[in-house]
């Protein structure tokens, strides 16, 4: 089986591609911010931040952007050719975010929130460990060709990055191809299943964000401590509060990509020297293998940044808005992130499909019913989940629905996710290989 061409999309140029996602998001917010009128009402059911990602994926649908797409020359070569935006966004955009939206990080107060924060996310990692396997098990009743396969053909081995990606993020996600070899081929059909379930899922929570005091009260939940650190955090805000100056805004910038090179100089520098040093992080079976991924490292490098910074004086940059621009950072990444999505393309392979929504549906199901058994808040839930399933990219996003002050409490889970990633994945990968042979 050969690779599918991808025809080359209407606009190729990335320079042009960027202004074209900007505008979408331009869009979005001014539709958003209205009080009155139409969008006051489309966006009280759609949340705005579902319609980042959808916008972006809807061009891509319609053949006008694509992340991917091929050319063939005068040889009759084919030549492969890919939009350089996601990466951009991902490596340059997404930890300068971390740090603006750490800088004023409140340690005491996110310790206060409790244990609940921590059950939530780690029950939404066994929810995608057991979950990938009862899966299987179900489909196979219905199409066992879906979940068949010999070898590196072998439909289990695909999911396994899928795992990966759900537990932690791209860097787990990555180690999970390397570690199984999955057929490159059919590779993409994974990816499909992986943004499409996950978007859907993500905009269902944002969806019950306009109803968490209903919500919360079905939980019988205790939110007091989430308020307090509402309230706390706002004050501070508010106390720091001033008309940001162009030397605040470049002072900003410069904490941001300065502590990004440094992530980077140095992300690069310690997955180099633990691959090169230990067996057990250069071997991609290895549980620790994570720990040879510089994207690993990059993540954890600016977080720490931006959490060290809030020891000083610059966490009063927030006062200029150095969350907000944070944030904004964080809605170009979902942006290029939406570009992967192909709609179209949905129905193409409706079994991995069904696989991809009852394993999203078993995770959720289990986060419902521990929320429940500890009353736990549906923040925690939400962000919980997201922190899996979304990762630096979206639990930040989904956590500031509720407030922009608990960015950080999902910048932190977010980061424990990509260190539980790797091997949560693998132990799910091995009970979806023994689900397969049943």
């Amino acid at each position: 089986m050969t690779e599918p061409l991808l025809p080359a999309p209407l606009i190729t140029d990335d320079t042009v591609v960027f202004g074209l996602l900007a505008l979408c998001l331009g869009f979005i917010f001014y539709g958003s911010s209205k009080e009155k009128g139409f969008w006051s009402k489309f966006y009280g059911i759609v949340p705005a931040v579902l319609m980042c990602y959808l916008l972006p994926g809807i061009l891509a649908s319609t053949g006008i952007i694509a992340e991917k797409w091929h050319t063939v020359n005068e040889a009759g070569e084919i030549i492969a050719h890919s939009s350089r935006l996601y990466h951009v966004a991902s490596r340059y955009l997404l930890p300068a975010a971390l740090v603006l939206m750490t800088l004023s990080i409140d340690l005491k107060a996110i310790a206060n929130l409790g244990s609940k924060a921590l059950i939530m996310f780690l029950t939404g990692s066994v929810g995608i460990i057991i979950g990938g396997p009862i899966a299987i098990l179900i489909v196979s009743i219905f199409s066992p060709d879906t979940v068949g396969g010999n070898d590196f053909d072998a439909v289990w081995r695909g999911l396994s990055t899928i795992a990966g990606s759900w537990i932690g993020g791209g860097a787990n996600q990555a180690a999970m191809y390397e570690i199984f070899k999955y057929t490159p081929e059919k590779y993409g059909a994974m990816v499909l299943v992986d943004i499409v379930v996950a978007n859907i899922w993500m905009g269902i929570i944002l969806m019950g964000v306009g109803r968490t005091k209903q919500i919360d009260k079905w939980l019988k939940a205790d939110t007091s401590a989430i308020e307090t650190l509402k309230v706390k955090v706002t004050a501070f805000t508010k106390k720091i509060s001033r008309v940001p100056t162009l030397t605040d805004y470049l002072m900003m910038l410069s904490f941001a990509f300065t502590a990004t090179g440094i992530a980077h100089f140095f992300g690069n520098n310690i997955s180099d020297i633990l691959t090169n040093s230990f067996e057990s992080v250069s071997n991609q079976k290895s549980f620790l293998s994570f720990l040879g991924s510089s994207f690993f490292w990059m993540v954890i490098i600016a977080t720490a940044a931006g959490i060290a910074l809030s020891f000083t004086k610059a966490k009063n940059y927030e006062g200029a808005g150095a969350s907000k621009i944070g944030q904004m950072f964080i809605y170009l990444l979902v942006a290029t992130i939406g570009m992967k999505m192909e709609l179209g393309k949905v129905l193409e392979n409706p079994g991995l499909i069904a696989i991809g929504f009852i394993w999203i549906s078993i995770h959720a199901l289990l986060l419902i019913l521990v929320a429940k058994l500890i009353k736990a808040p549906f923040f925690f839930l939400a962000v919980g989940s997201q922190a899996n399933v979304g990762g630096a990219a979206s639990a930040p996003v989904v956590a500031a629905e509720f407030h922009p002050s608990l960015t950080s409490v999902g910048v932190l889970l977010a980061v424990f996710g990509y260190v539980v990633g790797t091997g949560g994945a693998l132990l799910c990968a091995y009970l979806m290989e023994v689900a397969s042979a049943l």
